[in-house]
């Protein structure tokens, strides 16, 4: 190596061809500090990451010289070694003619078979929910969103249920504030909901899953710039994390039960949509004053989280890219918590060390309460008294207003949901692309339902821009 140049620096390859009859292709990556473990000023196991960044690196390296097979070495944690594979490989080409040669990633040797495994489905589960942000939004339209998940879950029917729940079952729940958002559009929400029942017991209380699910997201008549707007076609990623997340707790047969809850729809102008200032009622009874129909996420989380007290949670965790402000707040660096349980906190952060998707704790302040109470039509409005300040928090508090379980939490991933900084996920992309688009075992089923759910927050960053272009700005209410 030494006789080749300088040693490799963190992340940085080296390609050696003709050295084994075996191996026609070598691929060399630094992996940085050995034994680093986990940085307590970086919150993340950076062993496992470094792993993550280098076999992702060495796989776009063999998948550039058209190699149907690449041998990957564990480097110490097969599973994560796995996880970076697989992230690595991942590409959206579904609807190009000229594709890239597929490339399968093994295991070198047999030390560790079943952690790469695990590290397979894990990445698999994220790359799923990528493919369904990626994907045109005609062609995962909520209907068809819906039929693909289902599609996915069918290998698990004796313990998986899954109920597509159309427009008139949404009317019968008084669900009018997710109703007031969908009916701007042609395409006919669906309310889409998955009962996986891993536990010993079927009647244990579950762990309840919501995702927002805009398939599409013009802003309505608070119309977004047309510039980037493409992007938008990413705005179910919450519903995405939540379906992959049960997808891959399915295959790992997690003994827990988990209920996901999906509100899909699109947000489009029409002379049926809603228009600001139109006052809608949840399904709780509160009237809401929609003072920009571009923050209509929360309208549809509103009416799912008061659906989902049906369920006896032990803990209710939404996710969606609902605000412009947490990537002004955070950049790509971090997902945004809110949450009223430090039970839950801890656990969501602990997972976070392990899976290197990091969570930062953002405040659910009475002062934030007050902006969206303090309404002159209805009970809550639907942005802050003061607009854009502390846009992630009112949004937040907005949610807390639904919310009547002790253990809650609300992930705000549109900071993340185009990562274009950290190195792992620098390295997931081809050279022609930039990515816009364990310390120890998990101990308890909520700890490692939490793991993979954060985990398959990588997800979020599933964007492909050209080098040249800039990302759309997401600095807009959603």
């Amino acid at each position: 190596m030494y006789l080749c140049g300088p040693p490799l620096k963190k992340g940085k390859a080296r390609v050696f061809h003709g050295l084994h009859q075996d191996f026609p292709s070598v691929v060399v990556v630094g992996l940085g500090k050995k034994n680093a473990g986990v940085n307590g000023q970086e919150n993340w196991n950076e062993d496992k990451e470094n792993i993550r960044a280098a076999v992702a690196v060495g796989c776009r390296q063999i998948q550039d010289l058209e190699i149907p097979c690449v041998e990957v070495d564990p480097c110490g944690d097969a599973q994560a070694a796995a996880e970076g594979a697989v992230l690595g490989l991942h590409e959206y080409n579904e609807l190009k003619q000229k594709k890239k040669p597929v490339v399968t990633p093994q295991l070198h040797g047999s030390a560790g078979s079943e952690a790469w495994q695990k590290g397979v489905i894990y990445a698999e589960g994220q790359n799923l929910a990528r493919y369904l942000m990626e994907a045109p939004a005609n062609y995962i339209t909520p209907i068809k969103f819906a039929e693909y998940i289902e599609q996915k879950l069918g290998n698990f029917a004796s313990n998986v249920k899954v109920h597509i729940r159309p427009e008139s079952w949404i009317a019968t729940q008084q669900m009018g504030a997710f109703l007031s958002v969908a009916k701007g559009s042609a395409e006919p929400p669906i309310f889409l909901e998955i009962h996986y029942l891993g536990g010993a017991n079927a009647n244990d209380s579950p762990l309840v899953f919501v995702g927002k699910g805009v398939t599409f997201d013009s802003g309505g008549i608070s119309l977004k710039p047309s510039s980037g707007m493409d992007a938008m076609r990413a705005d179910m990623g919450g519903a995405a994390t939540v379906c992959s997340a049960i997808v891959t707790a399915a295959a790992l047969n997690l003994p827990l039960n988990i209920i996901g809850l999906a509100p899909l729809c699109e947000n489009m102008p029409s002379g049926k949509a809603n228009k600001p200032g139109d006052v809608v009622r949840a399904k709780n009874g509160k009237t809401i004053q929609v003072d920009n129909t571009d923050a209509e996420g929360r309208l549809l989380l509103a009416d799912a989280l008061c659906y989902a007290h049906n369920f006896n949670a032990r803990a209710i965790v939404n996710a969606a890219t609902l605000t412009g402000a947490m990537d002004v707040a955070l950049g790509s660096a971090a997902t945004g918590v809110f949450t009223n349980s430090s039970w839950l906190w801890n656990h969501l952060y602990e997972a976070s060390i392990v899976t290197g998707d990091r969570v930062w704790r953002m405040p659910l302040f009475e002062h934030y309460t007050k902006q969206v109470t303090d309404c002159p039509l209805a009970d809550l409005s639907n942005i802050g008294k003061y607009s854009r300040a502390g846009g992630a928090c009112t949004a937040a508090a907005f949610l807390k207003e639904f919310v009547t379980a002790p253990h809650w939490a609300h992930l705000d991933i549109a900071g993340v949901m185009a990562n274009k900084d950290e190195a792992c996920f620098a390295s997931l992309v081809s050279q022609d692309y930039v990515n816009g688009t364990d310390q120890e075992e998990i101990r308890t089923g909520v700890d490692q339902c939490i793991q993979k759910f954060l985990d398959v927050a990588r997800q979020t960053e599933c964007f492909f821009y050209k080098k040249d272009c800039s990302c759309p700005s997401r600095n807009q209410n959603k």
